[in-house]
C-alpha cells in the first residue's frame, strides 16, 4: 500500500506540473471567464432595452369626466404602488362626425399602438383587446374605475414604517437563496473540471505512454495519481477565477454582494463547500476515468461519456428538486444517495445549523468515493493497456515484441 501511494504522489506531481506550465492551462484558465464577460454584458444590455420598451397602453374611449376621474386616480394609485403597477393611459376623443367609436377599429390602427381600448363608464366598464392583455390588466383596470367611482370617499392610510434587521420567515425564504446558489457553483465546478482527466489519458493512451508508466508502477498509482492531480488542479483553478472575481467587483466598485447568511455561518460552509466539492469531484472523476479507459479516440470518449453526463444533469435536478423540501423524505433520500448527497448536503447546510448530519454525510461519500475507486480502478486495469495493436508483431533486429501484450522492459521467452 505504501509502494502504491508513493508511485501515485509521483504520477500525481508528474502530471499537475505538466498541465500546470503548459500554454493550454492558460487557455483553460481564461475560457470560463468569456461567457461570464459575454453574459454580464448581455444582461445590462437586456435590462437597458427592457426599460426603454413602451409599456403597453390602454385607449380610454368614455365620456370626458369619467375618464379624467380614472386618469387622477392612477396619479393617486402609483404614489404607492408604483408607476409599472397600472398600464399607461391614453385619452381617445370622439369621432368628429358624431359616429359611434369602433374599439376594434382603433385596435387595428397601427399609429396609436394601443393595447386595448376601455369603453363603457366608471360603473360598467368594457375592456376590448387580446384575450393576454384582458387576463393581463382587467383587475388592475377595476381597481382604478372603482377608486375612480368613490372619489374621495375612499382613502389610502398611511403605512407606519417600524423596520427590524431580520425576521424569521424572511431569513428561511433567503437562505433558499444561498442553498440554490451553491448548488449550481457546486455542479458548474465540478462538470467543468472534471471532464478534463479524459483528454489527458486518451492523449497519453495514443502515444503509448500509458503503457510505459503501466510497466514501471502498479495501475492502481496511475490511476489515483491522475484522479489527485486534476483535482489539485481544479483548486488552482477556482482558486484564479474567485481571485479574479473579487478583483473585477472592487474595480467596479460594488464590493461582494451581500448574499443572505447561511445557517452554519458563512466559515464553516465555505469548508463545507470545499470537501464537498472534493468529494463530488473524485465521484466524477474516478468515473470519467473509468469511461476514459474504455476509449481510444475523442469520438468514443465523448460516445461514452454522454450517459455519464446526462445521469450527473438527473441527479442535479433531484437535489436541486429537494432544496425547499428540508427534512421530508424527498430531501433526505437526496442527502443519503451518494452522488446527489454532496449537492443535497451543501444545500442543507445553508438551511438547516446541525452539523453531526454532515460529519455523517461525509464519512459515507468518502466510503463511497473508496468503492468508486476500486471499481474505476479495475476497469482502468482492464482496458487500459488495449489500447496497443495486440496481435501485432514487429521484427527489431530479430528480436520480435508482441504490442498490446508484452509490456515494455520485460524479456519475452525465446525458444530453445
Amino acid at each position: 500500500m505504501k509502494e502504491i501511494i508513493r508511485a501515485a504522489f509521483v504520477i500525481g506531481r508528474r502530471d499537475f506540473t505538466a498541465i500546470i506550465f503548459s500554454k493550454a492551462f492558460i487557455l483553460f484558465l481564461i475560457g470560463p471567464l468569456l461567457p461570464l464577460v459575454v453574459g454580464g454584458l448581455a444582461g445590462s444590455l437586456g435590462s437597458s432595452v427592457a426599460k426603454d420598451m413602451a409599456r403597453p397602453a390602454i385607449g380610454i374611449a368614455m365620456p370626458a369626466a369619467e375618464a379624467q376621474k380614472l386618469i387622477s386616480a392612477r396619479e393617486k394609485l402609483v404614489v404607492e404602488l408604483g408607476d409599472r403597477a397600472f398600464p399607461e393611459l391614453k385619452l381617445i376623443d370622439a369621432p368628429a362626425d358624431g359616429s359611434a367609436l369602433d374599439a376594434k377599429k382603433l385596435l387595428a390602427d397601427g399609429k396609436k399602438e394601443l393595447a386595448a381600448v376601455l369603453t363603457g363608464s366608471l360603473a360598467k366598464p368594457e375592456l376590448t383587446g387580446p384575450a393576454g392583455q384582458i387576463d393581463r390588466w382587467k383587475g388592475e383596470i377595476a381597481l382604478l374605475a372603482g377608486h375612480a367611482a368613490s372619489g374621495d370617499a375612499v382613502t389610502l392610510p398611511k403605512i407606519a414604517a417600524n423596520y427590524v434587521t431580520k425576521s424569521a420567515g424572511n431569513a428561511k425564504q433567503q437562505r433558499v437563496l444561498t442553498a440554490q446558489l451553491a448548488q449550481v457553483v457546486l455542479f458548474m465546478l465540478t462538470m467543468l473540471l472534471a471532464g478534463m482527466v479524459l483528454s489527458n489519458l486518451v492523449e497519453e493512451k495514443s502515444n503509448k505512454i500509458i503503457e510505459i508508466l503501466a510497466a514501471a508502477i502498479p495501475m492502481d498509482s496511475v490511476f489515483l495519481g491522475k484522479l489527485f492531480a486534476m483535482l489539485a488542479m481544479a483548486f488552482i483553478g477556482i482558486a484564479v477565477w474567485t481571485s479574479v472575481a473579487l478583483i473585477a467587483l472592487s474595480m467596479a466598485g460594488g464590493g461582494i454582494p451581500a448574499l443572505p447568511t447561511p445557517a452554519v455561518g458563512w466559515p464553516l460552509f465555505l469548508v463545507l463547500g470545499v470537501i464537498y466539492f472534493a468529494l463530488a469531484y473524485l465521484m466524477l472523476g474516478s468515473l470519467f476515468l473509468a469511461i476514459g479507459a474504455q476509449a481510444a479516440t475523442v469520438r468514443e470518449v465523448q460516445t461514452l461519456s454522454m450517459p455519464a453526463t446526462m445521469g450527473q444533469l438527473l441527479i442535479f435536478f433531484f437535489a436541486t428538486y429537494s432544496v425547499s423540501k428540508i427534512n421530508q423524505p424527498i430531501e433526505q433520500l437526496a442527502c443519503i444517495f451518494p452522488l446527489s448527497s454532496p449537492f443535497a448536503m451543501i444545500a442543507r447546510a445553508a438551511q438547516d445549523e446541525t452539523l453531526w448530519h454532515h460529519l455523517v454525510a461525509i464519512v459515507g461519500q468518502i466510503a463511497f468515493v473508496a468503492l468508486l475507486l476500486r471499481f474505476g480502478v479495475m476497469l482502468f486495469k482492464r482496458n487500459v493497456m488495449k489500447s496497443g495493436s495486440a496481435g501485432k508483431i514487429k521484427d527489431d533486429g530479430g528480436r520480435r515484441k508482441l504490442f498490446g501484450l508484452i509490456p515494455l522492459g520485460r524479456k519475452e521467452a525465446r525458444p530453445v
